[in-house]
């Protein structure tokens, strides 16, 4: 019987599984601090569920909060930054975040933001009692996505379609690989922590708003309104535990009427096409070293609604974890 492969040097290549937001980020950090990468994925955009995000920068069902404060921070400013290229997809839009009692708290992430201020009374639509007005990135994903994609091929690296059934055998490959598999790594690494949270969106004609607008609460269900170059996003749903992707028509219906309430104009835009996606839902995000005889896995997973939001923060934590533990020869 052989012995267990052990890994005497480890090398500056890495594998990054799977190509959704998060693991585009990661290779491209990995890229530009020298490591020799690979993205091992099933799917690639336009089939991944990113794709299908809203997307605005906005922490949604991620924690823990101070480490997300941080990632969301360096998020927002990365996203901010390539703001000024129109082939990223990302534009900067003003919005409001809805709540339904008076003087609500400040969010607990304002400190990641430029700046924030209490909404006055004329930028609130019926039955909201404040608001918190910011500016933010607004992301068209299936531009930024493939954006990533080309980013990654000038920095030279490599996307390869192939399923991955043990993270611990692309060692074998590889002496760091990175754990970017979303909600697959319930299954991939048996984390029962790991759930769906089920969001379906409706996609209208563009040019029907001027702001992204937040709002649910005790009393309303999700509601968001997402302008961007491409369509606007209307939204939304969040069923815990829920794993069904078809399109449920009473619920697409409830959306266009919360959120033509929220906003008037938007009665007249065209509907383009509809969409569910799972988020990967987790109690906190799992952002974790974990060392083997043959190298280093890095997890970076379970980013909940905000896989865009903590995108590039969490891409520069794998990145700065990864150095530390191969740092350059």
């Amino acid at each position: 019987m052989s012995a267990p492969f052990t890994r005497t040097t480890l090398t500056r290549e890495a594998i990054v599984v799977g190509s959704g937001v998060a693991g585009l980020s990661t290779a491209v950090r990995l890229l530009e601090a020298g490591f020799k990468v690979r993205i091992v994925t099933r799917e690639r955009t336009p089939n991944t569920t990113s794709d299908i995000a809203a997307a605005v920068w906005y922490p949604f069902r991620c924690g823990p909060p101070d480490r997300a404060l941080l990632w969301s921070h360096r998020t927002f400013r990365a996203l901010r930054d390539l703001a000024g290229d129109a082939a990223t997809g990302v534009t900067m839009v003003p919005g409001i975040d809805l709540h339904e009692v008076e003087d609500a708290p400040d969010p607990w992430w304002k400190e990641a933001v430029d700046s924030l201020r209490r909404a006055d009374a004329l930028e609130l639509p019926p039955g909201y009692a404040s608001g918190h007005a910011f500016t933010a990135p607004v992301v068209a994903m299936p531009v930024y996505l493939k954006w990533l994609e080309s980013r990654v091929d000038a920095l030279g690296g490599v996307i390869e379609a192939r399923g991955v059934g043990s993270l611990e055998a692309l060692l074998l490959e590889a002496s760091l690989v990175v754990n970017c598999t979303g909600l697959a790594a319930r299954e991939l690494v048996k984390d029962d922590d790991l759930h769906p949270i089920r969001g379906q969106v409706v996609r209208v004609a563009a040019g029907h708003a001027d702001r992204f607008v937040q709002a649910g609460g005790a009393r309303s269900p999700l509601a968001y309104v997402i302008p961007r170059s491409d369509c606007t996003v209307l939204g939304g749903t969040e069923d815990v535990g829920v794993w069904d992707l078809e399109v449920d028509p009473a619920a697409a219906d409830a959306i266009l009427a919360r959120c033509r309430k929220l906003v008037p104009e938007l009665e007249d835009a065209e509907v383009l096409s509809h969409a569910v996606g799972l988020r990967p839902g987790r109690s906190e995000v799992r952002l974790e070293t974990v060392r083997h005889s043959g190298g280093i896995i890095v997890h970076n997973y379970g980013h909940g609604g905000g896989g865009v939001t903590l995108s590039w923060g969490c891409a520069d934590e794998v990145c700065r974890r990864s150095a530390a533990e191969i740092p350059r020869p």
